[in-house]
């Protein structure tokens, strides 16, 4: 099995060095103020020898730092499904990651391709949850982190860097100048760039998502099947996929990893098809759904929203996404903030997660289009970030 970087533009292949970033003619095409050109992807040639449920990455095992990252539960929240006449709905729960962010599963990989080739330094920008998550798996790891964070990124945030000894540089602006700060950290010093897109391998580890959601439901399937006796009359497709995926969405690297993971379950013969995904947006950090209404990215809008692990104004992995919900015909909805905490207070109030507002607005994104949808569908959600991990935010929903 061999592993490389490919262009998904133009289909340049490079090898996996630690510092290939993007595809360099794709890359010269940059314009300002607009999202990365020449986003890589991690491909794979050859036989995959993994078992049935394995996951094929481009970083050995042995490699990966000892935390038990991924293989986070798949709810079914009855009183939800009751309520919304769902039955088949399920929440993908990544709150219990192990820094409370599904963050961590792109930092696993990352962490471990440095320990394979003996780096010992990793820098990256963040709104928060990138930040945390890239700490606390460098700390696991024995890595040193220096993170770039604006300063009214949260409080617990902020704390959570600092606990796990990551070096904390406070930023004056946005997410967007943070992120140029990091970089050109990383290339003054040559230090291993987590930033996200712009590493590939940041795309890559979030793909085991859904993986694990295809295997889990095929579990809850069988389980359904013994309860209600029928066992002996399901057909013998190993896997189950959704009917639709509900993503929030910033930057876009999530999303983009999501259908990652379902192309590799394709390409692997164990789904037919990719899902139809929806890309949630807070309205006040909506430039992904904007250029799927527009045909694509205009100049860039100051970001507002209440969720601040999907405000940017500039989604730096807002091309290579938006090819991606346009070649598999996926689908945008926008909520505003108000929604996102209405959806937040009855998402723990009914099913007992707690989680941040930027990971509600898949929720909410839910509740605002369930009408197109068919009650017999499979539904997951996913909860990307622990409420705890933004107190503030949640005092606002509750008027406290």
């Amino acid at each position: 099995m061999r592993w490389f970087y490919r262009c998904p533009g133009c289909g340049a292949e490079y090898a996996m060095e630690p510092d290939r970033y993007l595809c360099d003619p794709c890359a010269a095409r940059q314009r300002a103020d607009r999202p990365l050109e020449g986003v890589l992807e991690c491909a794979w040639d050859g036989k995959f020898d993994g078992g049935p449920d394995d996951v094929p990455l481009p970083v050995a095992r042995e490699f990966l730092p000892p935390l038990p990252v991924g293989n986070t539960p798949l709810w079914e929240p009855n009183r939800l499904r009751e309520e919304t006449g769902f039955p088949r709905l399920f929440f993908k729960d990544d709150t219990c990651e192990p820094t409370g962010s599904f963050k961590d599963r792109a930092s696993y990989l990352v962490a471990g391709f440095a320990k394979e080739r003996g780096i010992t330094e990793i820098a990256l920008a963040s709104t928060g949850n990138a930040a945390s998550s890239m700490s606390g798996i460098g700390a696991a790891a024995g890595l040193k982190i220096t993170v770039f964070l604006p300063k009214k990124a949260p409080v617990a945030k902020r704390v959570q860097v600092l606990q796990y000894g990551a070096e904390l540089r406070e930023v004056d602006g946005t997410y967007d100048v943070a992120f140029d700060q990091s970089l050109a950290y990383s290339k003054a010093t040559g230090v291993l760039s987590r930033n996200t897109a712009y590493n590939p391998l940041t795309i890559e580890g979030k793909k085991t998502v859904s993986f694990e959601m295809v295997r889990d439901l095929a579990h809850a399937r069988e389980h359904e099947a013994k309860r209600s006796g029928h066992l002996a009359e399901l057909p013998k497709k190993d896997y189950v996929s959704p009917d639709h995926v509900f993503v929030p969405v910033g930057d876009g690297v999530i999303i983009a990893g999501v259908y990652k993971g379902f192309e590799d379950l394709v390409k692997l013969g164990r789904i037919q098809k990719v899902p139809t995904i929806w890309c949630c947006q807070a309205e006040g950090s909506s430039a992904i759904a904007r250029a799927m209404a527009e045909g694509g990215f205009g100049k860039p809008v100051a970001s507002d929203t209440i969720a601040d692990s999907i405000s940017v104004d500039v989604p730096r992995n807002g091309a290579h996404a938006l090819s991606k919900l346009t070649k598999y015909k996926g689908k945008a909805v926008v909520v505003t903030d108000a929604e996102i905490l209405a959806a937040q207070k009855e998402l723990a109030a009914k099913s007992g997660l707690f989680s941040e507002p930027s990971s509600c607005a898949s929720w909410a994104g839910f509740q605002k289009v369930k009408n197109s949808l068919r009650p017999d569908e499979t539904i997951v959600v996913m909860l990307t970030g622990s409420g705890l991990k933004d107190i503030a935010g949640a005092l606002k929903g509750l008027g406290l």
